[in-house]
């Protein structure tokens, strides 16, 4: 059915509909669902609502592999964040969101308000924020834009959290040449809400009010999410006034209104306003519903003169929220934000329409069906490789002979230096992780654990994913990112609960990336379900590869996973510090054998070849299963998995987190060292005790790993970020 035109003011041209970022095809779908030519407003309501940011048009087909529901699940995929069920009438709501492109062109900004969005996705669901987590990947060290970046994004993330007093609990850090011209930034919250206080976001109540909080509108982050759905060329300079503007001391007012109405029975409904502000939350709200939206633009509040409709549906300002209220409430709603010193407005009202009517200046500016917005927005299952073709398309070497080390300690003193294991603490530190006073576990370990406040209850986060092994085999490295994670999570002593991601990919429009997205949601899949680890929230971010001059092309695939699991009792935890000399030395799952794919190859040898390491399931499984029955009963004095550079890498940062050194039982090969075989873990305990189906490899004791001095390993690991930072803080 077409609706009676709204008034034009400017020439929709095939150029005009090109830098919306619609396809020929995409707009005869648009020229279809009104049955005339749109205006300008409403071509940019499409544009954003069918960018792949907003609607997922490529992936939404495969998504649905994922395993989503299982008994501790509250709310799966779909709304602003997941929700599972951690006892006593409480739930934990977590989501990681993708801050990509914003952060490359102007990283502090970009981080900053990567972290004010998805803190808004956790407590719009009536959660409080008790953490924030983050996954970054940064191009070369020695990159001329490089350190510009890191210190943007560090200070970014840290200027953010610690002002809105949210602690920063950990992350993960990557370097490699494929993220030279496009960093990732994806950011994690994990909060805490009683059970019957969780918020939805569909909207009801025909004639029900409409009412916008926060901050007012401005010019800043129009078109952001088109831009997210985009590669870089070289004009990604010229695309900074795109990037929002973040004010953390406004989002923590936010907080507070927002949980002191939600107290109340005034909510219907309530969404952030994150990407494509306005629109996306408020065609979200009304087509979850089933209902129609009209809105009058002239109530919007405005920072700047002159805005036009267009400018204010597709802005992305921060710190903004829409809610759907019970008729009679907007008084007391109204009364609660004026305290906070935050704009309310009831901007307009639920209809049965089922369609968007936007009013400006007495004008009806927009009016168009909402079900082509949302629910049938553009599908495709686009072209993708075989395994069999993509393995050669990747081209990646054969392992063949490898050299043999001359000196196992040099290795490691080499490897304790280098990008992807030297520590983080010039990062961490500068992140406020103790805000609260809910943190047992602080950034360095395997996990973070955060006290479920007034409890005993804790809640352990990790972030993991390795993209070497995810490139050289997606399927094999999608599983090992949910293993890994699973593993982190076991290491504290928690019970892994469920899984949010951030799918990281190049453009899906060529067989070889669709290829790698299919691949390792694939073994996400399938370790998600061998694991009883399900996914309940995530975000894709496509179109991460740049022609920038001094950039790369495609990133490696990059499945940033953010696991969460439950701890009873956050007395009853392990950390990975050794305790005591005479303690003995165990590892669980085999001695290490697979230099593929491994730091070790890359930075000794010089090489990135060979297979991705297998993950066996049932082993992940059944060690994780002994880890925690170890640490359940007192028997583990100390606990870290084994990852990025194998055995010893693992045993060296155990020592230097306990300032003790480590007495070893055998001679050391690069495969036994340094081999990345999954699914593995080093357990201490005191002398005496026996672990059945585990190997005693050495005892807790001296001042030295392999005949390396813990001086000389602790100068070599710290010394990393501050020689490339040169100590800026």
């Amino acid at each position: 059915m077409s609706s009676t035109a709204p008034q034009k003011t400017h020439a929709i041209t095939p150029e005009t509909v090109a830098e919306h970022g619609l396809s020929r095809e995409e707009y005869d779908r648009v020229l279809n669902a009104l049955g005339r030519e749109p205006n300008l407003t409403e071509l940019g309501i499409f544009s954003v609502m069918w960018s792949e940011h907003c609607s997922y048009k490529s992936s939404r087909i495969h998504l649905k592999k994922l395993p989503t529901t299982g008994p501790q699940v509250i709310c799966g995929p779909g709304e602003n964040a997941g929700v599972v069920d951690i006892g006593d009438g409480q739930a934990a709501i977590f989501k990681m969101e993708s801050h990509n492109h914003p952060s490359y062109i102007e990283p502090y900004q970009g981080a900053a308000t990567g972290v004010g969005g998805i803190l808004r996705d956790v407590f719009t669901m009536g959660a409080r924020p008790i953490a924030n987590m983050n996954a970054l990947r940064f191009g070369r060290p020695d990159h001329p834009k490089m350190r510009h970046l890191i210190s943007g994004v560090v200070h970014g993330i840290g200027g953010y959290g610690n002002c809105v007093g949210v602690p920063t609990v950990g992350g993960e850090v990557n370097f490699h040449p494929a993220y030279d011209g496009n960093i990732l930034v994806n950011a994690m919250t994990v909060g805490v809400a009683d059970t019957d206080k969780i918020f939805y976001s569909a909207a009801s109540g025909v004639g029900n009010p409409i009412v916008y909080v926060g901050s007012k509108t401005g010019r800043d982050g129009i078109h952001g999410a088109t831009m997210a759905s985009a590669d870089f060329g070289e004009d990604s300079e010229e695309k900074r006034p795109t990037v929002q503007v973040g004010d953390p001391f406004t989002e923590k007012l936010l907080i507070e209104a927002c949980l002191e109405l939600m107290a109340s029975d005034a909510i219907v409904a309530i969404q952030d306003m994150g990407a494509a502000g306005l629109t996306s939350s408020s065609v979200e709200m009304a087509s979850k519903g089933g209902v129609g939206i009209e809105l009058n633009m002239d109530d919007v509040p405005q920072r700047e003169t002159g805005m036009t409709a267009y400018e204010m549906m597709l802005s992305e300002s921060q710190e903004r929220m829409l809610m759907v209220l019970q008729p009679g409430k907007e008084d007391f709603a109204e009364a609660i934000f004026r305290k906070w010193e935050l704009d309310f407005a009831v901007i307009g009202h639920v209809t049965d329409t089922g369609r968007m009517v936007l009013v400006h200046k007495g004008e009806t500016v927009c009016d168009i069906p909402l079900a082509p917005l949302a629910d049938d927005a553009p599908l495709y299952d686009r072209p993708s490789l075989s395994r069999e073709d993509y393995k050669a398309w990747a081209k990646v070497e054969p392992l063949g002979d490898l050299p043999q080390s001359a000196n196992v300690g040099a290795d490691l003193l080499t490897l304790m230096a280098s990008p992807d294991i030297a520590s983080r603490r010039w990062i961490w530190e500068q992140y406020d992780h103790m805000v609260g006073a809910d943190t047992v576990q602080r950034p360095g370990g395997d996990a973070a654990v955060v006290r479920v406040h007034g409890t005993r209850k804790g809640i352990a986060i990790s972030t993991d994913c390795t993209p070497r092994y995810c490139y050289a085999d997606p399927y094999e490295g999608g599983k090992q990112a949910i293993a890994e994670c699973y593993r982190n999570l076991s290491a504290v002593g928690s019970t892994p609960l469920a899984v949010t991601n951030c799918l990281n990919f190049a453009n899906p429009q060529r067989p070889e990336i669709m290829a790698q997205l299919t691949g390792c949601l694939d073994g996400m899949g399938d370790a998600c379900r061998a694991l009883d680890f399900p996914i309940v929230s995530g975000n894709v971010s496509l179109y991460n590869e740049s022609k920038a001059t001094g950039g790369g092309s495609a990133i490696l695939p990059t499945p940033a996973i953010g696991g969460i699991g439950l701890l009873a009792d956050v007395d009853v935890m392990a950390t990975v510090a050794f305790k005591t000399a005479g303690d003995a030395i165990w590892l669980i799952g085999g001695e290490g054998s697979h230099l593929g794919q491994s730091i070790w190859l890359r930075e000794i040898a010089g090489r990135e070849a060979g297979d991705a390491p297998k993950v066996d399931l049932a082993a992940e499984r059944a060690n994780a299963d002994l880890v925690r029955a170890l640490i359940a009963d007192g028997t583990a004095t100390a606990v870290h998995d084994i990852s990025d550079g194998g055995l010893l890498v693992a045993i060296a940062e155990m020592a230097l987190a306990g300032n003790i050194g480590a007495e070893t039982l055998t001679a050391f090969t690069p495969a036994s060292a340094f081999g990345e075989d999954q699914g593995r873990y080093i357990v201490t305990t005191a002398p005496g005790v026996e672990i059945e189906g585990a190997v005693r490899i050495g005892t807790v004791g001296g001042d030295a790993v392999a005949g390396v001095p813990l001086a000389d390993l602790r100068a070599a690991h710290e010394g990393f970020f501050p020689a490339l930072m040169g100590g800026e803080l």
